[in-house]
């Protein structure tokens, strides 16, 4: 058998491994090395090798230290009570408005994925917060848990974010560049997510309560009490923006600012603190794990040369560009309903990426990568509320365990109808997400 079927033939096995509830990290790492065994013959040399290199090369580069200095920040703004405080901000200006309870959790998961990077842990973290006060104001169980389930995945897409670190470092781009370049779509996002939830208390009028509105000095006063989301945000964000710092130095900053906040505020206590690094180190082996499987496997591809053959079909079809990218977009939106998001960004950005970067878009090969980015990046995020599989749902879900399933499936509908909307206004206007990167020296 070529090297070439031989790398097609590995997808199979792959997606068969992962389908029989393989973990996906070593599912990769197996087939990276049963490919490679095969590739050379029998030789084990050679990969026994590429194990001792491969390991080494990848948990030494100091640009992943980033990502557990940004879930260390992530561990601490949960235990911290800022999410608490943003959703009370948040409810103070909107809760009176039809719907407004809902659009509150969902600017507070803009807010608290601003200082978190997590889409799940936001989603877990609102949801503590916000479920209850839903609850009290009557929201219908299936909008609520829609409405935070899609909230959560602000996480991800508002800087800063652990998959686009990924990203960075798959395609070789600039971190700072790519959170510069999300924070536009991110914004969108929350606010296409209000508009889907004043759409919904219209066509469902029986789906949300109200509440009355709050005086403008307790407004104020509920305001007051999110500065360290602004001042954590703007310190860590603005910094690397400024080069003050690199992005490590800043997730680091960042990680040190939301740990002072959660001492002062009496929550970080020995207890918390030990669980606060004991779930980094557990989040950060797993995905190190998932990125080391991901890195023999990729490996392998390369090797067989599938990525180069593909690149070179598809440019010898002379396909429209804008055809051929319609086609992978929609390819991440239906594995994204069985696959989970970091799975699916290490998996498939070295095949799709050398597809993309040889077609032409009209820009620059730099702001071709960085909004490729943020578009796989944010069909990436819809998986994680397309049914059946989406992780957010499944995380309200067990929150939430009085509402049926079903009805969450039906009101999240709304939510990705959304995100697609968004998804064809970033293709069609690709300025949106390049634009704030021509203000840049």
């Amino acid at each position: 058998m070529s090297r070439l079927a031989l790398g097609f033939w590995s997808f199979a096995v792959l997606l068969g491994m992962i389908f029989l509830r393989a973990p996906i990290g070593l599912a990769m790492l197996l087939c990276g090395f049963g490919g490679w065994y095969y590739a050379m013959n029998g030789n084990p040399g050679p990969l026994l090798g590429k194990l001792k290199s491969e390991t080494y090369t990848t948990f030494s580069s100091y640009s992943l230290t980033v990502i557990p200095m940004f879930l260390l920040m992530g561990q601490f703004a949960m235990v911290s009570g800022l999410s608490k405080a943003l959703f009370k901000a948040a409810e103070a200006f909107l809760g009176h408005l039809r719907g407004g309870v809902a659009m509150a959790a969902v600017g507070a998961c803009a807010g608290f994925g601003a200082i978190c990077g997590s889409s799940l842990a936001t989603a877990a973290t609102m949801g503590k917060v916000a479920l209850p006060e839903l609850r009290r104001y009557g929201y219908a169980g299936g909008f609520s848990s829609a409405t935070l389930a899609a909230g959560g995945t602000l996480g991800i897409l508002i800087p800063p974010s652990v998959i686009l670190i990924i990203y960075a470092q798959l395609a070789e781009q600039n971190i700072a560049k790519l959170f510069l370049a999300a924070f536009i779509p991110g914004i969108l996002a929350a606010l296409g997510y209000m508009i889907v939830i004043s759409v919904y208390v219209r066509l469902y009028p029986d789906a949300a309560g109200t509440r009355p509105a709050v005086p403008m000095a307790e407004r104020i006063k509920a305001l007051g009490e999110t500065w360290p989301v602004l001042l954590i945000f703007g310190l860590v964000v603005g910094g690397i923006y400024a080069g003050w710092f690199s992005p490590t130095e800043g997730a680091a900053i960042g990680a040190a600012g939301t740990g002072i906040v959660a001492l002062i505020s009496g929550n970080l206590g020995w207890a918390n603190f030990r669980d606060s690094l004991i779930g980094t180190a557990k989040t950060t082996a797993m995905i190190y794990f998932i990125i080391l499987g991901a890195s023999f496997f990729n490996g392998f591809l390369a090797l067989s040369g599938v990525p180069q053959f593909l690149a070179e079909f598809v440019t010898s079809k002379g396909l429209s560009p804008w055809l051929v990218l319609a086609i992978i977009l929609g390819f991440y939106l239906v594995f994204g309903c069985v696959m989970d998001s970091l799975s699916m960004i290490l998996l498939t950005v070295p095949i799709f990426f050398p597809i993309i970067s040889v077609m032409d878009f009209g820009m620059s090969p730099e702001h071709l990568a960085i909004w490729f980015g943020i578009l796989v990046l944010i069909v990436v995020e819809v998986g994680l509320i397309t049914p059946p599989v989406g992780m957010n749902l499944f995380i309200i879900g067990a929150m939430d365990r009085e509402t049926p399933m079903t009805d969450t499936y039906k009101a999240v509908l709304f939510f990705v109808g959304s995100d697609i909307l968004r998804v064809i206004l970033l293709v069609l206007f690709p300025i949106i997400t390049i634009g704030p990167l021509m203000l840049l020296p």
